[in-house]
């Protein structure tokens, strides 16, 4: 994949702070801290993309805005993306509005909030989107509108919690033109400036559009025609006539004629999609209005009479890019299904994800035979996640969510006669690998983004993503491998119970005690951990532990100790360990039976158990690294490692290391079971999730960025316990 060149080396603060810390431990230790090869990202492609914006004159040059506070760049107008540059070192800034300014086209400002708290800001950019610098006025504000005026583009303004705010400078200074501590003109999510007079400005809250006409001084509330307490989340002006205003709202969109004096509600869009986040209007032909929603995305052409839903229903729509220089191409930016690209007006699209990747990977399985053959779990896409299959190592990925409904896969293993089972939020299911004659697309469902065009699914083979050829622009090849796969439900749960029967026998009444199979019920709940690696199959779950001798055909168990939320699991033959936040159970029969382990006292959270070849089991805790060579009955901890809170360990055959990885470190060890020393790589610029080994090449999981390819697995770095 090309593109991965052209992807800058951006190293993260706490990336710097991570290797300043190991050069001190070598400077004193008498080692040497040498370069380390960059890690490049390879997929799979797609995630969550939030907004865009094209350099003036320069249509087929674009940003793109993300949710981990990523800019993406594309030069073939969104054909393919590299991942470009980062406005500081929060990986929880949205990225919701992006403006290039029309004057000076280096000049780039990208507006920002974060979930579950009020922060965010204004950054811009003077080198293209290449370095950014945030604006000190508006610094810790959710910003959930920016705009600027057409008719002054040093006259900037934004919509944040506490009011609206503008700049007549170009972002130096700010001054808020609502009325501070307003009870109404607050949480503004929508603005939209007049054309001809920046002193004309509407204003939508999470509660109703207001408007002035003098700058700010004065405001007055436009809701005639409107249902009442409607959440306001896009206005648009039509530049030809300023008085004809668009408004979107959660309870449908709405026109005005009349400089928002009074609205009527647009008809033909239904009540379920009715959280319509983005419009947009075609920059050459007012009469056309695009309308992105929760449920696709909705097309009138005849100035808002009438909508056409362009997409299925599963399509949520952050925003829509008219080309101005030819309105058939249309881009979507979109939850889970990144980018879609239409050249027909949006008649029918694809995905154009090809150097996008935002999936937070949860899982990462490397095939026991063939080390080209990747499968990774996805968090949080529906129907667009679940799992990716590659095998080529990385190169290409193939979407093999079909039988999972839309799970999250938190879990792979592999048994050893190659049997793959995934772990999802709502039971167990085995991958079933055909040779069929229709590839899987890697995005979802093909018939869910031309609705008007689908086959009847019994009449239609899948098809494969169709490549686009823009006009004078490049081809296009997502190389897709040409099988099928499904996943099929392994939650049968049958325990063996002993029932008490009555019996004659030689003339006499005996009771008589008998195992028999019990009432089979399914497993629903989430499943945290796997282990195929012997002939009794291992799975830790919300409903307790679970055991399999029939290759997951049926599963025995449940509560152990009286608890269900066993974290993590780990096998070494018949002896078995699975571990709570706080507690560990060892089973030396296979799971027949369990007895409790001793921990060390200062053990807040367990994250993962493993057993390296020899049968030490290790721990990884938020307070480090703790192993036992006796099966849980002592612990010992190792002291001096680069980290201490780790997520993930995993027991690498080829290498015979403990591979040790956390959320919050962009850097990663291994762990030699029998000398305890330990080597560590640094993976600059990524929170790593996971960590595993594939041939000669190390993988990573990050948290938002998909699975990266690193270089050979020869560690550096060695340092003595």
């Amino acid at each position: 994949m090309n593109y991965l060149s052209r992807c800058p080396n951006f190293v993260r603060r706490s990336g710097w702070l991570a290797l300043a810390v190991l050069a001190v431990y070598f400077a004193v230790s008498g080692q040497r801290l040498t370069a380390q090869p960059a890690w490049r990202p390879v997929g799979p492609a797609g995630g969550d993309a939030r907004a865009f914006a094209s350099v003036p004159g320069v249509p087929s040059h674009l940003y793109m805005g993300t949710t981990n506070s990523w800019i993406y760049e594309s030069v073939d107008r969104g054909a393919t993306w590299h991942r470009l540059s980062k406005l500081d070192s929060s990986d929880e800034l949205i990225l919701d509005h992006i403006i290039v300014d029309p004057m000076n086209p280096t000049t780039v400002y990208v507006a920002a909030w974060t979930v579950d708290h009020p922060d965010g800001g204004i950054w811009v950019s003077h080198d293209g989107a290449r370095s950014w610098s945030a604006l000190a006025g508006l610094r810790g504000q959710s910003i959930r509108t920016f705009t600027l005026a057409p008719s002054n583009p040093r006259m900037l303004f934004a919509g944040t919690l506490e009011g609206i705010f503008r700049s007549t400078n170009a972002g130096k200074t700010w001054t808020q033109i609502s009325p501070a501590g307003s009870r109404e003109i607050h949480e503004v999510e929508s603005l939209a400036i007049d054309p001809l007079d920046p002193n004309i400005i509407y204003a939508g809250t999470w509660h109703l559009p207001w408007k002035t006409t003098d700058g700010g001084k004065t405001w007055h509330n436009i809701k005639q025609g409107l249902i009442d307490d409607s959440d306001v989340f896009s206005i648009i002006i039509d530049p030809a006539q300023p008085s004809t205003i668009f408004l979107s709202a959660c309870s449908g969109i709405y026109k005005s004629e009349n400089a928002a004096e009074l609205f009527h509600k647009i008809q033909g869009i239904p009540s379920t999609a009715r959280r319509t986040r983005v419009l947009k209007q075609d920059p050459v032909n007012s009469q056309v209005v695009y309308a992105g929603t929760t449920e696709g995305l909705y097309k009138t052409v005849d100035g808002g009479k009438t909508f056409q839903r362009m997409t299925g229903p599963d399509v949520i729509v952050n925003d829509v890019f008219v080309d101005p220089r030819d309105s058939n191409h249309v881009l979507l930016a979109t939850d889970r299904s990144g980018v879609l690209y239409s050249k027909d007006a949006s008649a029918s699209f694809v995905a154009t994800n090809e150097g996008f990747s935002e999936r937070k990977v949860e899982a990462l399985l490397i095939d026991n035979e063939n080390p080209a053959r990747i499968l990774v779990g996805v968090a949080n896409d529906k129907t667009y996640g679940g799992a990716f299959v590659s095998t080529d190592g990385g190169v290409a990925w193939n979407h093999t969510g079909e039988g999972l409904e839309g799970r999250d896969v938190y879990a792979l293993a592999q048994a050893p006669d190659g049997t793959v089972l995934a772990g999802t939020n709502h039971g167990i299911f085995a991958l079933s690998m055909g040779t069929a004659n229709a590839a899987i697309h890697p995005n979802g469902n093909n018939s869910s983004l031309t609705p008007s065009k689908a086959k009847p699914a019994s009449s239609r083979p899948r098809p494969l993503v169709t490549p686009i050829h823009p006009p004078n622009e490049i081809d296009i090849s997502l190389g897709i491998p040409n099988y099928t796969a499904r996943w099929n439900s392994r939650n049968t749960i049958q325990n063996t119970v002993v029932k008490k029967t009555i019996e004659v026998q030689r003339g006499k009444k005996v009771t008589v005690e008998k195992l028999v199979k019990d009432k089979a019920i399914e497993l629903s709940g989430r499943v945290y951990a796997l282990d195929l690696s012997g002939d009794t199959w291992f799975a830790s779950t919300s409903s307790g532990l679970l055991t399999s001798r029939d290759q997951g055909a049926s599963w025995q168990g449940g509560l152990v100790m009286g608890l269900g939320e066993y974290l993590t699991a780990a096998a070494h033959g018949s002896t078995l360990a699975a571990a709570s936040r706080t507690a560990v159970v060892v089973s030396t029969d296979a799971g027949l039976t369990w007895a409790p382990s001793q921990l060390p006292a200062h053990i807040t959270h367990i994250h993962r158990a493993v057993f390296s070849a020899e049968g030490t089991l290790w721990l990884g805790t938020r307070e480090g690294i703790f192993f036992s060579r006796d099966q849980g009955r002592t612990w010992q901890s190792l002291e001096r490692l680069p980290f201490r809170d780790v997520n993930d360990l995993f027991f690498d055959v080829h290498s015979g290391r403990v591979l040790v990885s956390s959320r919050n470190s962009d850097f990663v060890y291994a762990i030699d079971p029998g000398s305890l020393t330990w080597n560590w790589r640094i993976i600059s610029g990524y929170r790593v999730h996971l960590i595993r080994s594939a041939g000669h090449r190390l993988l990573a999981a990050s948290l938002y960025d998909g699975v990266l390819v690193g270089p050979e697995t020869i560690w550096t770095g060695t340092s003595q316990r």
